[in-house]
């Protein structure tokens, strides 16, 4: 496999990076994932609109302009050449002279794995709810503390996944933006202080006759009439939510209107190709 760094492509096991990198001393830095269908870039633009606007909002120079960092994406696409993948821009702190301030350099690291969706109507999960509001909601940070720290909890509790509130209004997931279906069948995502991500934006497209979708502020008694959930992301696309702190919704399969924009969503990104049954974990956080 081949492999971004800063603006040159090397092999996986050429790519180095000093040890006095910001993101190695202090854990900062930004990213964006996004996959690829058929060898093409899904929503490309949208993803670099994010990674450029947490860059700014980190304080984090980066080199290479919009139009450069696109064309060395395309080139690492077309090296590589996996037709179903997952690709990673990683911004770093730079190398830092005192391990703590940003470095007048950062580094762009950018990698690319294998990666098929799991389109499987059928699959759902669980969710843990949380009490915790992320900093800096709106920049796609590598702080993912919390969430990890909280691991060994969700296999307590035998949840799949955690969805943070913050005092009772409900936030997101660490890595996917979270949906509800209400009592009048009106789809309903969180409004504010949270990472508004490009599935997401593009769920909310849907909105027509066939579905009511809106964002607004939503709370935990909005969460206990929920008739459905779902929660999204760029590796999971619509992924249904049957289960919440053991409650369970609807008959412990994913509901009719979730099912329904599943459906649309399967054809705004994979037009009529056939679902696929394989999936694999990307390596890295999305």
């Amino acid at each position: 496999m081949y492999v971004l760094v800063n603006d040159s492509i090397i092999s996986e096991e050429e790519a180095t990076l000093n040890i006095t990198d910001l993101s190695v001393q202090r854990g900062y830095g930004i990213f964006d994932f996004l996959k690829t269908v058929a060898g093409k870039p899904i929503f490309l633009e949208d993803h670099l609109d994010r990674f450029y606007s947490s860059a700014e909002q980190m304080r984090l120079p980066v080199k290479p302009k919009r139009n450069e960092l696109t064309g060395l994406l395309h080139a690492l696409i077309e090296k590589n050449k996996l037709p179903e993948s997952g690709v990673r821009i990683t911004l770093t702190g730079g190398y830092s002279p005192d391990g703590f301030n940003i470095a007048a350099a950062s580094n762009i690291i950018v990698t690319q794995q294998d990666f098929v969706i799991n389109r499987d109507y059928e699959k759902s999960i669980g969710l843990m709810t949380y009490d915790y509001q992320r900093q800096f909601a709106s920049a796609k940070t590598l702080d993912y503390l919390k969430a990890i720290w909280l691991q060994p909890v969700l296999k307590e509790k035998g949840a799949d996944d955690i969805l943070y509130h913050d005092n009772g209004v409900l936030r997101e997931c660490p890595r996917a933006n979270f949906f509800l279906i209400n009592e009048k069948d009106e789809i309903l995502t969180s409004k504010s202080n949270i990472l508004k991500g490009v599935t997401r934006k593009h769920i909310l497209k849907f909105s027509n006759q066939n579905f009511k979708i809106d964002e607004r502020e939503l709370t935990m008694d909005d969460l206990r009439h929920a008739k459905e959930a779902f929660i999204s992301s760029t590796t999971k696309n619509i992924l249904p939510v049957t289960t919440v702190d053991g409650r369970v919704l609807g008959d412990r399969t994913p509901g009719p209107v979730t099912r329904a924009l599943m459906k649309e969503f399967d054809r705004y990104v994979y037009g009529d190709n056939e679902p696929e049954t394989k999936s694999q974990e990307p390596r890295q956080f999305s």
